[in-house]
Order: structure tokens, then sequence, then C-alpha cells
């Protein structure tokens, strides 16, 4: 299916989606009394529940409301970042229940455009965490990492790692339509035009599932036997095409470069089996999401996009401390 066809049938998913869940909703105009000092409502709404990375922004997210007064939090998500119908309908519910506000990253870039503005005309704070939409309405700021920066980090040390004879590569990227899979498929390619010893022979998605990640690999593997190197670019592509190296027994020939740092892939590092991860830092995302919220509703003041920091995760710098509080984040720090 091409883009345009997609983005046609996602329309029509969300559409009936919204059309089912505003049928049973009642959407109230939220009035916060800010002087009053009221507890304000916050929801905070991942991609999925269940990876390492989106439980680093929940950590995030409970560290800055136990800080601050009278802030409640509910985190909700879908399990699965594909299901883009079932995160529209799970924050047209919030809107329904009249929330202050919305904390949430975006499953697809162009579904959720509607949702938001459906809040914002509700009165409802909107903050985008981690994956924004397009457009990316005025006022609605972004807090998510410069993945286009991380990606030409990983073009950067695959080829390091491959070495200076080059070879054929390929990218195990996550789901396709979400904006920070693309930004980050398309910077590993910009990447790459200045390593030109390194020859793109596949792209192949994941679907942010393991298995699949381990089929598509392996798949590779068959068609390419002699490649050189893999981007995998999140926390399930980089497990399962670590897996399928493995597998094929070609554990030190094939380098790796993966994305995110889920204890499992920190062991990866840690034995070797991977040459470097992308980390991101999702704890401070959940952190500063909720308090940006919290001074937009109570101290109107301006938002803007944040940039919320990205690094390379070697076996040599991974007990530094800036790296550390991206790995294992403390709300004590």
């Amino acid at each position: 299916m091409n883009r345009l066809s997609r983005a046609m049938a996602l329309a029509a998913i969300v559409s009936a989606a919204l059309l089912a869940s505003s049928c049973g909703v009642e959407t109230h105009t939220v009035k916060v009394d800010v002087s009053s000092g009221g507890t304000l409502r916050l929801a905070v709404v991942p991609k999925s529940v269940g990876l390492d990375y989106w439980e680093k922004v929940r950590r995030g997210a409970e560290c800055a409301a136990s800080k601050l007064d009278n802030v409640q939090i509910t985190w909700n998500g879908v399990s699965d970042e594909t299901n883009v119908a079932g995160q529209v309908d799970l924050l047209d519910n919030y809107i329904g229940q009249g929330v202050n506000g919305l904390v949430y990253a975006a499953t697809d870039s162009t579904a959720l455009v509607d949702i938001t503005e459906r809040a914002s005309s509700a009165g409802i704070k909107v903050i985008n965490i981690d994956s924004g939409t397009d457009p990316q309405p005025k006022g609605v700021p972004l807090l998510a990492t410069n993945n286009t920066k991380g990606a030409l980090l990983a073009a950067d040390a695959l080829a390091k790692a491959v070495g200076s004879k080059g070879g054929k590569v390929a990218i195990v990227a996550f789901h396709a339509g979400s904006q920070t899979n693309d930004q980050r498929v398309d910077g590993f390619k910009k990447g790459l035009k200045k390593h030109k010893n390194l020859k793109l022979v596949e792209t192949q998605y994941s679907e942010n599932d393991y298995n699949q990640a381990l089929t598509v690999t392996q798949n590779i593997l068959t068609a390419h036997p002699d490649l050189k190197g893999i981007f995998a670019a999140n926390e399930a592509s980089d497990v399962g095409a670590v897996e399928a190296v493995r597998m094929s027994k070609k554990l030190g020939q094939v380098k790796i470069v993966g994305w995110d740092t889920s204890p499992d892939e920190l062991e990866g590092v840690k034995s070797g089996d991977v040459y470097a991860l992308v980390t991101q830092d999702p704890f401070r995302m959940g952190k500063d999401g909720v308090e940006t919220a919290v001074k937009a509703i109570r101290q109107h003041q301006k938002l803007k996009n944040e940039d919320t920091g990205v690094a390379l995760v070697t076996r040599k710098n991974l007990k530094q401390r800036h790296v550390q509080q991206m790995v294992a984040p403390t709300c004590a720090r």
C-alpha cells in the first residue's frame, strides 16, 4: 500500500473511531480556576505500554507529579503502537472526561491531528512528547528527541564498526508513518551519504514486534549473505535483529547499531554483540511533559518545542554519569 492509500485508510479508521466514541461521551469545556490551586488532572498517554522506553517515560511523569502540588496524572495506553484507532478512542474519552491536560505521543503523525485540535477546542492543554503530528498545531509544543541527529550518530557508528572496506547494510525500522520512525530512517539515509563505502540494500519494518523483527532480519540475511551491518531503529527491532544474527551465527561479522537502552539491549553492548546504541532521554520527556503542562495551565506560560537529548552508548562510555541518567534514570537526580 502506498503512502497516500495508507493515509486515506487511516483517516477512515480514525473517523469511525471518533464517531463511535463521541456518540457515548459528553464533551466538557474545561475551566481551570488557577487561583484556587485546585487539583489538575492530566492524562499521560504513550504510543504503547510495555516497552522499557515507555516505562521510563511513565517514571519521569510520575516523578514530576510527585514534586508538584495538586497534580494528578493518569497513565494509560494501547498495547500496540500500530493501534492508531485505539489511541484516538482513548484520547477522545479523556477529552470527554474533561481532563485539564493531555500529554501524549502520537502513534501516527497525520491521524492524530484532529484529536489534538478537538482537545484544544475543548480548552484542554495539549503537550506532545516523543512524537508529534503533521502539521503540528500552533500552541502545541513537541518535547522530543532530535531523531535526525540520533540517526546521524547511528550511521557514523555503523561506518566505524564495519570499517574502511565498507559493504552492504540494512535498516530494521518499526512503523512507517510514525514521525519518529520516518525521521530515523531518513536521518540514517542522510548519514550514509558521507559514508560512500556503505550500500543500503534493505529497509524492513518490525511493526514494533520482536518476532517480526526476528523474521525480517532473517530474510535480509538470507537475501544478502554478505551483509556487513544493521541499523535497528527501536527496542523491539534491535532485540529481534540481534537474535536473528545470533541464530545465523554471524555475531561479530554483522555489526549492529541499535536504538534505545532496555536491559536486553544493554546486555548486547556489554557482550559486544551490539556495537552501539542510540539513547534518548524518555524519563526527561515524561518529566518535562508534565511540568510543561502544569506551567501552561497555571501560569499561562508560552510554550515552545524542546530537544530532550540524544547520545551514543558504547561499552566504553556506559558508566559515564550523563549516559547513566538516560539509561537508568532516577527521580532523585
